[in-house]
Order: structure tokens, then sequence, then C-alpha cells
């Protein structure tokens, strides 16, 4: 009994931050209606700007650096933690000046897609400047320890368990005693109103950023000690972050911190039990990690309808769609296009090449999901690697042969797709994106890094055989052979010209409809459970697809070719792409990891270390600027050169339709 309680107040240290994130995530939802995922990217930077502060004097700045000390005489401790906690807040400060105030009233998924780019962009930005690998944290809380009923306790996790309890004590006081907390309130649930007494809702939204990023700065720095260094662990405490904040349907302060205290101890509490001999060996990897998604799922499905949202000035809506026809020249243009790249290019560029053609079928399953229907999913790596880890069983194991192992494996993501799409009956937005993440870092940490459920070594693929003509991907020396390149080509164009004809279709009409209005669309005999779940189908499928190229093209899998960074790194440039267009998933592919432009980015600039951070500014830039995307700024251009043309030979163009017309016409049929 002393031993578990031991691991449960052992817990207090990772669910203090838990805590401390999801009182904050309560408060900035209630000031500005958003879900911030980049949370936990703001004590990331505070804890290693400590780091560096206590290593050798080094105030680490997001470019350039000023030196407070040396190795010898690092920056005293209470100096170096106030400018960590310092730098969390600003960088929060900045997160509402530049990139969440202009997209007050955007779409949710714009808001979605710039707080996982700021999420991405801070993570890949402690990457450069800080040496991560040579950075330790150093204890600022005492090391001492008591007894409490027979167990061992750190008066340090005890201690941080006082200050995430705090934090949520002051910022409820803040919102229910003061007068700007009751003015930010009032703003959540109407702005005009807010504006017509005096009160600035964006002056009064940055007070509760700053405060809420010194906080994950504050708990960030004295659990740095205990947690220890790691850029992603930090980047997503913010999933567990964010079932607490559910538990407290994002309003209440009080609940958020106890169930983030609560949760840290449950997973400590697995942690013991894996010592034990009644545990099974299946879950003795990734259980943890995946009970934040179980929460997150219950919590939604009891409390989805009474979460509150925020008032704002007026409705928004979703990037217009250009509904893709299938035409035979454009097609074939395409095709040769890439028939001309596979065929001029060898080794590394030919590896690009191909790797860009798979991504673009992971590109065009969020197309489909997200851009035409509507759900915003952040799973897309999950049901890739999920058909790419049930290849290798198919293939290796059972015999199966290509195209039907392919197949099989695909349908197996889609099973899982249809899973992770049911809380998309009941909830949508932002809400959604949360279940999506938690269910891909579920599946990451529980099935991808499991060793009972796919080893580290021996997920091996068998070579694709058709007709017995080797397809694969190896041949002596050659990195890509010319046979395998043209078999992903005919395999992706296949499944795309098939969503090409959906879309266009009387389905792709549907999930206009159930984007648009999903009340509209039942009132006109769609079925829009079935629909979503159709898309949810199909967008995993496509991505299983996908998955299983890659697979084919590796040889071998590990957990790493299928992190959810490459998901959302992959959905970053998506959106940059155009996420509302087929052609925006060729740009998608184009420049996704490991592609085209990753290559000469790493081989010609000699860039490839800066891949992510590019990547995630120009997501950050496009959601604020451009949100319909590279695609959606070409087909406008073109519109407006077309009218000017016609303006200028004497004949007056139609009127153009305006944003998202075609969408709102479809939802109608």
């Amino acid at each position: 009994m002393a031993q578990f309680l031991q691991f449960v107040f052992l817990g207090l240290s990772t669910g203090a931050v838990y805590a401390v994130l999801a009182s904050s995530l309560v408060g900035v939802h209630a000031a500005t209606g958003i879900i911030n995922f980049a949370q936990g990217a703001f004590a990331l930077w505070a804890v290693y700007v400590v780091a560096a502060l206590r290593t050798d004097g080094t105030f680490v700045l997001p470019v350039g650096s000023v030196s407070l000390g040396s190795a010898d005489q690092p920056t005293p401790m209470v100096a170096a933690a106030a400018l960590g906690i310092a730098s969390a807040a600003a960088w929060s400060l900045l997160a509402h000046l530049l990139v969440f105030r202009p997209l007050r009233q955007a779409p949710v998924l714009a808001q979605v897609v710039a707080s996982v780019g700021l999420m991405l962009f801070i993570q890949a930005l402690v990457g450069l400047r800080f040496d991560t690998e040579n950075l330790f944290a150093t204890p600022i809380l005492p090391e001492n320890t008591v007894t409490v009923a027979g167990a061992v306790v750190n008066v340090s996790d005890l201690i941080l368990a006082g200050v995430a309890i705090a934090v949520a004590i002051g910022l409820r006081a803040y919102f229910t005693l003061t007068t700007a907390g009751i003015a930010t309130r009032a703003g959540s649930e109407d702005e005009l109103a807010a504006r017509l007494t005096g009160y600035s809702p964006d002056r009064l939204a940055a007070i509760v950023w700053v405060m809420t990023g010194a906080a994950c700065g504050l708990i960030g720095v004295l659990a740095a000690y205990t947690i220890g260094l790691n850029e992603t662990s930090y980047t997503f405490y913010v999933i567990p972050a964010l079932a607490a904040a559910l538990v407290g349907r994002l309003a209440s302060f009080g609940v958020a911190c106890a169930a983030g205290l609560v949760l840290g101890s449950f997973q400590a509490v697995i942690l013991w039990a894996d010592t034990k001999d009644f545990w099974p060996n299946w879950a003795q990897a990734g259980l943890g990690d995946a009970v934040p998604f179980v929460i997150v799922i219950v919590a939604l499905f009891l409390l989805g309808g009474r979460i509150p949202a925020r008032g704002s000035l007026g409705s928004v809506r979703m990037p217009a769609v250009t509904i893709p026809r299938i035409r035979v020249a454009p097609t074939l243009a395409v095709v040769a296009i890439a028939v001309a790249a596979i065929v001029s290019t060898t080794g590394t560029w030919r590896f690009g090449v191909v790797t860009s053609i798979i991504l673009s079928l992971i590109a065009l399953s969020l197309v489909l999901l997200t851009g035409y229907l509507g759900q915003i999913s952040l799973a897309s790596t999950a049901f890739a690697g999920t058909a790419g880890f049930a290849l290798s069983k198919l293939a290796d194991n059972w015999h199966v042969p290509f195209p039907l192992g392919m197949i099989a494996a695909a349908l197996v993501a889609t099973a899982l797709g249809i899973m992770v799409g049911v809380p998309a009956l009941r909830i949508r937005g932002a809400q959604l994106a949360v279940v999506t993440l938690a269910a891909a870092l579920a599946i990451q940490s529980f099935v991808f890094n499991n060793p009972s459920l796919t080893p580290a070594q021996g997920n091996l693929i068998a070579d694709p055989t058709l007709f017995g003509v080797d397809l694969g991907v190896r041949d002596g020396t050659d990195l890509v052979t010319l046979r395998f390149a043209l078999m992903v080509l005919v395999v992706v164009a296949i499944c795309t010209l098939g969503v090409m004809r959906i879309m266009g279709g009387a389905t792709g009409r549907a999930l206009l409809a159930v984007r648009s209005n999903e009340r509209a669309a039942a009132s006109v005999g769609i079925d829009v459970a079935a629909t979503k779940l159709l898309g949810f189908a199909v967008s995993a499928f496509l991505a299983g697809i996908a998955g299983c190229l890659i697979g084919y093209s590796r040889g071998q899998l590990s957990a790493g070719s299928f992190t959810v960074m490459i998901g959302l790194t992959v959905l970053a440039m998506t959106y940059v792409g155009g996420i509302t267009s087929v052609t925006g998933a060729f740009i998608a592919g184009t420049t996704g990891p490991l592609g085209v432009g990753y290559v000469f980015l790493n081989q010609t600039l000699e860039l490839g270390e800066y891949y992510e951070l590019i990547a995630a500014g120009v997501l950050l830039l496009m959601a604020v600027l451009n949100p319909v995307g590279v695609a959606g700024a070409i087909t406008e251009t073109t519109q407006h050169l077309k009218a000017a043309i016609a303006r200028r030979s004497g004949r007056e163009p139609a009127a153009a339709p305006g944003p998202g017309a075609k969408e709102e016409a479809a939802a109608h049929v």
C-alpha cells in the first residue's frame, strides 16, 4: 500500500503541469473562445531558457542571444527563472497579437491550424536555438522528503501541486472578483455589448494571454528538474491538459485543476501496475498516454452540449470550394509531368518525387474530410500507420499478395477511421480536433510504440509483385526502381480520380451540404450521420493506401515513419497548398516531409534543418493572411485576370460568385 501511495504522490509533479495548462486553457477559452494547442510550447520555451541560463549564462532569444554569465558563473536561479517565465508570457502575448487576434472572426479551421502551426513553430525553434542534447534542468524546489502513511513523498511534488492549485484559484479570482475579469467573461458572452460599454475585448484578452503564459512558464520551470527536459513531451502535455479542461467544460478552473492532478497520479499508478505480475504484457507500453483520449471522448460525449461557445460579431464561413471536374487533357498533363519527374531523376531526388506522390494522397484525404466535409482531423498519419503495420502482418506473416494485402490493410485503417469519426456525430470544430489529436497520440504510443503489438525489429514488408513482375523499391544500389515509382504513380492516380469522382458527384454535394449547414442538409433528406462516417471512412482508406505505399518504399516500418508531428506537418502543408482543393493536395505533397521540396531545401540549399521551422512559419502566414492557400490564390488571381481581359475587350464578364457561393449552392441541392 505504501508503494502504491508513493506512486500516487509521484504523479503529482506531472499532474501539476497538466493542471496549470488546463487552467490556462480554460482562461484563454473564456477570453477568446480559442482552444490553444500551443499552450505547452510556451512552457517548453521557458524551460530551455532557464536551462541555458543556468548552464552558461546565455539568454537565448528567438533571434540572437545575450550573455548574462558564463559556464563558471551561470545566471542566478531566481533571475534565470524570472527570465524564463517572462519569455513564456512574451510568447503568449505575441501569439495573441500576431496570430489569434487577426483570426478572431476566422473559421474554426483557421484558428486550429494556426494554433497547431504555432506549436510546431516554437518546438522547431527550440531545436534550432538551444543545444537540447547537452542542456539539463537544475533543481529549484527542495529535494528533501517526508513520510505520508508510510509512503516516502518528495516535498517538491507537494509544492508543485500547491502551485497548480494556487494558479487555478488565482485565475478564478481574476475572472470572478476583478472588474477586468468580469468584463472579460461578459465579452465572451456578447463581444459587441462589451465594446458598447467601453471595454476592449482585445485588450482584456491580452491580459489573460500574458497571465496564462506566465503560469505555464512558472510550472514548467519548477517541474523541469523532476520530469526532465524533452521537446516532444512538453509540447504534447497539452493533450492531457485538454482532457482535464474538458472535464471542467472549459469553464471551471477548479475542476480542470483537480482533473489534471488526478490524471497525473493515475498515469503514475499505471506505471506502478506495470511492475506487477498481474499486468498483461500488451498493456506495458503507452497505456498511460491512451488514458487522456478516453477522458476526452467521455467528457465530450457527456458534456459536449454544455461546453460554452464564445459570442462573435458576425458569422464566419469555411474557405470556398471549387468542385473538381475530371478532364482528359489536364489529367494526362499532370500524369505526364509526374512520369517525366520520375524518369529524369535518380537516387534521393527520385525518392523525393515518390514520397511527394504518396504524401499527396494523405493530403487528399485531408482535403476530402476537412475541406469538403468540414471535419477537422489531426489523425491522418495514425490511419496511415495503422494500414502500414497491418500490411506488414498481412504480407510478411500471412503472405497476402499485392494488391490484395494493400487493400485489406487500408480497410483496417478504414475501420479505425470510422471509430475515430463516431465522436463527430456529436461534436465538431476545435473539439473534434482535440479528439483526433488525442486519438493520434494514443495510437502512436499504445500501438506503434508498443513492442508487444509492433516490435521494433520485425515489421518487414515483402516487395510487391504483380503477375510475376517484381515491383520492389530496391535493386542493388538503386534507391528507388523505375518500376516501383511508376506503380506508386498508378495507385495514387487511380485513388485521386476516384476521389475526384466522389467530390464531383452526388456524394460530394452531400458532403458540402453537411459542411455548410447540418440542419439544412438533414431537412432535404441527407443522412448527416452516415455522410460524416462515410467521409471519415474514405479519408482513412486513402491515408491507409498511402501508409501501405510508405511501407513498400521502406521495406521495414518503425513508429518513426508515422509520428504525430509528421501528420501535423502534412496538415500544415495541405492548408498552405489549399485545404479545399485537389491542386492543394498536390502542392502539399510536393512540399511535405522528405518530398521534393524537402530534398531541394536539404541538398541544394543545405537548409534541411530549418524545414520544420519554415513549414510552420509559412502555415502561420497563410492562416493569417491567405486562408484559401496557394491553390486558392492562384484561382482568384486567374479569375481577376480573366475579368480584366474581358473588360478591356469590351465584354462585361458574368458576376463572379462570392466566397462559399458554390458551397452554398451545393447545400441546397
